[in-house]
Formats: structure tokens, sequence, C-alpha cells
């Protein structure tokens, strides 16, 4: 059986109404009237004029009822130049803790959303953010600590935040369209948005999942919407448009409004047009001349149209159609197309013979500027929109049902900022760790209760007529709760033999000059102090109860002068090498003791940073030799002390240095054997292969040999 459809397309220059029947497998366009507005009764999409636009409408009405019969109702669309599109931001701090609920980021979203309402309400001067419908948003980005992230989950900061683009629809848009149909004798049928009901006959959801751009290019205002992952997901709108271009023909020409828009459409229609300007001279201007002449006004169109899809989608879609009277403007797809950095291929005008399932009774104009009417109509059965009503907290809220509604909705129509829903966080603790201060955060606290119809749910859950939401505050978080362990986390101890014996070194912890555990629980104002042990004496407190002996002075005199010998002190060795008390140890290092002894000369050197020997390295017969002889003769009361001689207490000592500080070919003999049973004939004796004598002088790095020859 078929039903008649009845639809209005109330623009802001004309009224064109038109008549479908509803079939099986589509639709048959029946009939149409277009109108235009005796005055300026419609102002960018917007009702400025309720009993004009009324009057328009009644007229259309009244037209197509002569042949037709009564229509008592209507279907309708809000235009899309009515949307308000604004982008909003929200932050959350952290505390370098990490978001691990996906339900805190959708949180976050709407706080975000919540604030480009806010910002709405302010641009419009409107008191609250009740006047406003949300009509969708997109995230646009995701930042921690102020860097451009992908995702929220699992990361670590002092702050996040989201930014999102959203869409508004004033109520008043809704309430003045009511007011002029009801004047017209109509009632509303079904309601959609203009970019809907274009978007609904050229992209059937199989497509929607593609990001492609819709323009609707009308006379004073061009509406966009953005398609992307099977559904719309912006929309927004230029006041810029087809009259803008007829203004350029007007003042190119000398023409007035009316003749420029004849003077348009004959052109881009028959291809030239013979035109008589104010001052009565006639020209012939063809579509290539048109094209020049208003070429700044085609940019300026392109411009602000490729801005709007750049802000709505981030990125160039993958295609943009444009419908819509202005979309016959000369060289606009090329223009577009340049702007976007598209194939030209990409951006294309399409008019009503691309809508499929839609058959013809009636001849009817195929220009794009019918896309919309025949949109509304289907777009309006197929999908109409309806208000629900939804109670919140025992308040009852009545909601424009522009897409599939959810929870947050709900949320952001009745004002309540979701961020102030959230518990406390819990009390912050700071301390004074090795002398610097130190912030512990309380915990998170718990995102508010939300109930629908008695149940627990999400911000992202769908809602219907009829359902009921409670939401509670959360709960406020603990306060800061960390042990010494869990403060520190795991600190690998020191392992060090002493004696043979393995004994391991843990950090040392102290909090307010006292000794404290690694399961201390950390309190606000604490002084908490720690080292890992890691010099000689430190480690020795630990492990051992020998300690650096301090016997009497040991005082000898050299050359008059006094001085105190410290071998009567218990000696350290680390890893067999002599070891100081201020010495840092190391992971697996060995300790050894040797306790206090006699001292002797070798020992009176070391103290004084002397070198006993004086040595040097030199080759014979190719192998490295090392010589040595005392650089000093020490002598107690005339007798000559060796460097292992034993030293008592105030012995009186007399260094002097050796005059003989030099070393000759024949000291080599003493440090080598020489085999001679079977040398024989004579030999020679070379100094870096120069002859040289035994008692000649040799240096560092020399090289000597002995040869013999029969």
């Amino acid at each position: 059986m078929k039903e008649r459809v009845f639809a209005l397309d109330i623009g802001t220059r004309s009224v064109t109404g038109i008549i479908l029947n509803q079939q099986q497998e589509g639709f048959e366009v029946v009939d149409y009237c277009m109108l235009e507005h005796q005055d300026r009764s419609m102002r960018d999409g917007q009702i400025h004029d309720v009993i004009a636009v009324s009057e328009t409408i009644k007229q259309v009405k009244a037209t197509i009822e002569q042949s037709h019969g009564p229509l008592k109702s209507v279907c309708v669309a809000a235009a899309g130049r009515a949307l308000i599109t604004m982008e909003g931001s929200a932050s959350l701090h952290l505390q370098n803790k990490s978001i691990t609920n996906p339900e805190m980021v959708q949180h976050l979203e709407l706080s975000a959303v919540q604030n480009a309402l806010e910002k709405v309400s302010q641009q419009e001067g409107e008191e609250n953010v009740t006047p406003y419908y949300c009509v969708g948003y997109s995230v646009l980005h995701y930042y921690v600590d102020q860097q451009e992230i992908g995702s929220l989950i699992d990361q670590q900061g002092e702050d996040v935040s989201a930014r999102i683009i959203a869409t508004f629809l004033p109520k008043v848009v809704i309430e003045s369209l009511l007011a002029a149909l009801s004047r017209a004798g109509l009632e509303m049928e079904a309601l959609t948005l203009e970019p809907i009901a274009a978007i609904e006959v050229l992209i059937p959801e199989s497509m929607r999942r593609l990001n492609v751009a819709l323009v609707d290019i009308g006379a004073g205002t061009s509406d966009i919407a953005i398609t992307n992952q099977g559904t719309v997901v912006a929309y927004g709108m230029v006041p810029i448009a087809g009259d803008e271009i007829t203004e350029a023909i007007s003042d190119t020409y000398l023409l007035d409004f009316p003749n420029a828009e004849e003077a348009k459409r004959a052109i881009v229609e028959q291809g030239e047009v013979k035109l008589e300007d104010i001052l009565g001279f006639e020209t012939t201007i063809a579509y290539e001349q048109l094209t020049k002449d208003i070429a700044p006004a085609i940019d300026l169109l392109a411009s602000q149209v490729a801005e709007e899809i750049l802000k709505l989608n981030t990125k160039p879609p993958r295609a943009v159609m444009l419908v819509g009277g202005g979309s016959l403007t000369p060289m606009i797809t090329t223009a577009i197309a340049n702007k976007l950095q598209l194939p030209e291929n990409r951006v294309a005008v399409r008019d009503v013979s691309a809508i499929k399932q839609l058959s013809f009774r009636e001849k009817l104009p195929v220009r794009p500027d019918f896309v919309t009417p025949i949109g509304i109509a289907i777009a309006a059965k197929r999908n109409p929109v309806h208000y629900i009503s939804v109670s919140i907290n025992e308040h009852t809220l009545r909601l424009f049902e522009m897409r599939t509604l959810i929870v947050g909705d709900c949320l952001i129509q009745t004002g309540i900022d979701i961020s102030k829903w959230y518990g406390k966080p819990g009390a912050a603790s700071i301390i004074t760790v090795n002398g610097k201060e130190v912030t512990l955060p309380g915990e998170f606290g718990e995102p508010p209760q939300i109930m629908l119809n008695g149940e627990p749910t999400s911000v992202k859950a769908r809602i219907k007529n009829g359902d009921h939401l409670q939401i509670k505050k959360g709960k406020n978080g603990e306060a800061a709760a960390i042990t010494i362990n869990e403060l520190f986390g795991e600190i690998t101890p020191m392992t060090i033999w002493f004696e043979n014996q393995r004994h391991i070194i843990y950090p040392a912890f102290f909090v307010n000059q006292q000794p404290a555990d690694k399961n201390y629980l950390v309190k606000d104002k604490d002084v908490i102090e720690w080292h890992q042990p890691k010099h000689l004496e430190d480690i020795m407190k630990h492990i051992s109860s020998t300690k650096y002996d301090k016997p009497e002075p040991f005082l000898v005199f050299v050359n008059g002068k006094q001085i105190q010998l410290n071998m009567g002190e218990t000696q350290f060795y680390v890893n067999q090498k002599r070891a100081e008390p201020k010495q840092v140890l190391h992971h697996g290092d060995h300790i050894q003791i040797k306790q206090a002894k006699q001292p002797n000369v070798n020992d009176l050197f070391f103290q004084e940073g002397m070198d006993f020997w004086l040595t040097m390295t030199v080759f014979f017969n190719g192998k490295a030799i090392e010589l040595k002889q005392p650089k000093y003769k020490v002598k107690r009361n005339q007798e000559l002390l060796e460097e292992t001689s034993l030293l008592y207490l105030e012995d009186q000592l007399q260094i002097e240095a050796n005059q003989n500080s030099t070393f000759i070919f024949q000291d080599v003999f003493q440090y080598v054997d020489l085999e001679l049973s079977t040398a024989s004939g004579k030999f020679y004796v070379y100094k870096n292969k120069q002859p040289a004598q035994f008692h000649e002088s040799i240096q560092a790095g020399d090289e000597l040999e002995i040869v013999w020859q029969d």
C-alpha cells in the first residue's frame, strides 16, 4: 500500500514543498512547489519572522492541496546552519598515577563537552546551558603533561587532558519551527536535520564507514556534515554561499541582485548569457570569462568550506559531495579539491539522479538543490527524530533525539559537571627525604555512581523513553598511605666478603633521626634519611667489632723533623691492597685485616708518599729487564738501613738522595744469567745496535745485546 509523504524544506530564500509516495521498494516523486519569501523573514536558516514564514508555508501548502487534497502533517528539517560547533577541554590531576579505568576517560570527555557547552552559552549570552541540545562530539586530542598521546589508558604523568569538538542545536530553532507550522495549519509528523537528510539519500549506511564530507551550499550559508566509522561524527556551517557569488557578479557587471542571480543561473545552464547593466550597455559573458572575473569570490567560498571541513575532521576527508544550488558555482569543485589537497575526482556535485530507489511521476528538476527536500521526506520517515522523557534524580528531562542518546547526554543536558561528582582525592603527605621535600598524593576519589532503572551503568549506556537515572557522588579517596619499602622500591643490597665470610649489607633508614625498618608507614611531615653504607669504616661497623685502633703516637725524627707514623693502627686490605677508612667498596669486594705491627723503613716511605726505589726497564737480548736501585740512603746513627729494616720509637734518621742515580750497562748482569759454557770466540757489546762499553750509562727503553762471534 502506498503511503503519502509531505515534506517542507524551509530555507533562507525559499520554501520547497514536495509530495512523495512511499512504496515497498522506494519512493515516488508525485509533485512539488517552490516559493521564495516575500521579505527577509529567514536569516541563516533561523526563522526571524514566524508570521511571514508561515504565510509562505501556507501558499506552498495551498498550491499542492489543489491537486492532492488536504494536508495535515508534514516532515521538516532543522537547518544545519543553526548548529553551533565549539571546542572544549578538560583536565585531570593524576599526580603520577595512571588511568586504568576507561570510565574515567569517558568522564573526562564529558567534562570537556560540558566546557564546550558553557562556552556556547557565554558566546550566545545565555545564563545557563539548558537552551541547547548536544547532537554529537568527537575527541580531537588526548594529552599527558601537555604532550599529545593516542590513548590515556595506563599512561602516567602529573596531568592528563582531553580536547573535543562538540555540536549543539539551540532549542529556539525547533520552537520557532513548530510555531510557524502551527500557524500554517500543519503538525510536525517527523523531524530531521538538513545535513542528515542529504546524507540519508546520498550516503547509505554501508558507505558511512568512509570519511566523507557532505556540503550543502545554499543561498546564505554552506552546511557541512562529516561521516566516519558508520555514523555522522560532526556538523558545521560557514556563513558564505551562493549569495556571495551573486554579489560578485552584481559588482563585476553592474547588475542589480535579482538580475545577477538570473544571469548566474543562465550562464551555468546555457554556457553564456547576454547582459544589460544598469547603464544600459549590453555584454555577452561566457562561462570561462565569468570564472576568471569572479575568481576571488569562488576562492573565498572554497577556502571557507575547506577550513571548516578541516576544523571538524582534523584532516582532509576521503571525498567531498556538494549539493544545493550554490554547488553549481563555476569551478567550485576544483577549488575545494585544491584547498583540501585532494584529487579533483574526489570532489563532486551530486544531484537528484544520484538518489537510489527514486522514481518520478511528474517531471522534477534534477538540480542539486532538490536533493535536500527529497532527503527530508525520506530521512524523516526512515529515521524520524523524537523527544523522549527521562527522569534524573527525580527531575524530568526532555531530550531531542537527534541521534542515539546515552546517559552522558542526560548529564550534559541537565548541566551536571561530571568532574564535580567525583569523590575528592585523599589528603596528600609532605615529607622530607635526604633534605628534599617530596609530596605523596592521596588516592583518587571514586567516580560517581550512576544507576539506570536501579542497575549500575556507565555514561556510554543507551537510554530510552521513560528511563530513570540516579547519580550519586563518588566516595572520597583515602589519605596517602605508603611504607618505606613502597616509597623506595626494592633496593639491591651489597654483598661483601670479610675474612672469607659472606655478609649482606642492607640500606639504613632513619625517620625523624630514629632507626626504622622498611615496613614503617610514612606519616605527614616525616623527615626520612637513608643511605647504603659504602665506605670501609661504615661497612666494618655492620660486620665486625674490629675498629681502627689508635695507640700511642709512634714518633721518629727524619733529618731533625718529627714524623708520627700511623703504622701502629690496625691495617685493612681490600682485594689484597691496603685501604683507608674512607675507601668506597663495591659489590663483591673482599676485606682482610692485619693487626698492628712494628713499622719499617718501607712504611715510613709509604706514609710520606715517597718511592724508596728508582726503577727502569730496558731490554737485554730482546727480553725486558726491570732494574732498580735505592733512590735514597737511610741511616740510623751511621748505620745504613734497608727497606725492610725495623724502626724504633724516637729513632733519629737521616735520609739523603743517592748521588749515583743512574744505571750503567753492567748493572743488567745483576738480573740476568749468562750461559758462558756454550760461548766461544769473541764477544761484542751493543746498545741500540751501536757498539758500547760495560761502564756506559743506559736509559729506560734501551736495547742491550752481547753477541759472540768465532
